[in-house]
């Protein structure tokens, strides 16, 4: 298995009864791994700020990512700036449920698997930040052979050319 681009592990052991807080901040050749991984022209910044406390049911990471680049744009590949502030809020928990097929409950879609003793906050933040851009980016610019929806639905209409 290759290692994540950004990794940040905390030994889960450590995480007792005071919450513990954690910041961590991409640095170049990370943020450049990671734009090469998400497809993104520049990713310029990439922090976190989270907190760990142990639950009954596991240890729960909650906090914020913070990430500002560019993407390209869906239709032209042109830069398209993005500012992210996305929360975090994820139950580790220790075991799997077991079997094939596995109904959650919403108070479940964000609970993962620990596996082992170390919990990669790198990973997590990347993660959020993922799930947190924008899976079709488009440009404000005017691109050749790209119309706009509304020039579209002139374009289509048959009675246009009756108002000029």
């Amino acid at each position: 298995m290759t290692p994540p681009e950004f990794s940040r592990p905390f030994r889960a052991h450590d995480v007792g009864g005071p919450t513990r807080q954690q910041a961590i901040e991409a640095d170049a050749g990370e943020r450049e791994a990671l734009a090469a991984r998400f497809d993104l022209l520049a990713l310029d910044r990439l922090t976190a700020a989270l907190e760990l406390r142990r639950e009954a049911a596991g240890i729960r990471v909650t906090g914020q990512v913070h990430a500002s680049g560019d993407q390209p744009c869906a239709a032209t590949y042109q830069p398209v700036p993005f500012l992210i502030t996305e929360a975090v809020n994820l139950l580790l928990v220790d075991h799997a449920p077991e079997g094939d097929e596995i109904e959650l409950a919403d108070a479940d879609l964000d609970a993962e698997p620990l596996s082992g003793d170390i919990i990669d906050l790198g990973e997590i933040a990347a993660q959020a930040f993922a799930l947190a851009l924008d899976p079709y980016p488009r440009s404000t610019a005017p691109a050749p052979g790209v119309i706009s929806e509304a020039e579209a639905r002139v374009a289509s209409n048959p009675f246009s050319v009756l108002k000029e």
